[in-house]
């Protein structure tokens, strides 16, 4: 089993303002995200199912929602309540890849179990007050990869890295 973290972060590691994405990137969402994730579970908390368009699950995926709310149910979607219950569900399955996709909160839970983390460092400072850990920072992580830098439409470059647990 493998626990892969993807996320965007801009230049303070900041992931998201007020409930929702710093900037959106269509670029990054087909051509890294999507590429990424397509046919692999997905983790995440229920406040990011909301920031989805027309709250809709992520196609082509199975969907793991974290929640402490116990009479949620959302259709077609797996439901679990803690870390721990994720983490057995996870141990179940020990030949896929699990995409921890966010927010803030279920990214802290689950770095500790991560194995990788894909970065798309976005050329920019914005307003945030949820944030991704800096993994320059911190001594258990090395950058593995970096692909090019992208223009997106959106008028800010990224480009993408990938860090493993070493």
């Amino acid at each position: 089993m493998s626990i892969c973290a993807i996320v965007a972060v801009d230049e303070n590691w900041g992931i998201g303002y007020k409930g929702d994405l710093l900037v959106s990137l269509p670029e990054d969402q087909k051509n890294n995200f999507k590429v990424k994730t397509m046919g692999h579970p997905v983790i995440f908390g229920r406040k990011t199912l909301d920031t989805f368009p027309g709250g809709r699950l992520l196609p082509g995926r199975e969907n793991i929602i974290l929640t402490r709310n116990m009479d949620l149910h959302v259709e077609g979607a797996t439901i679990l309540h803690s870390i721990e219950e994720v983490l057995e569900y996870t141990r179940k399955r020990p030949e896929e890849c699990f995409f921890i996709i966010g927010g803030a909160q279920v990214y802290e839970q689950f770095l500790p179990f991560c194995d990788t983390c894909i970065v798309s460092k976005i050329h920019k400072q914005f307003d945030a007050d949820a944030f991704f850990p800096n993994l320059d920072n911190l001594k258990e992580w090395k950058i593995y990869s970096r692909e090019a830098i992208v223009n997106s439409v959106k008028g800010v470059t990224f480009d993408i890295w990938t860090y493993k647990r070493i």
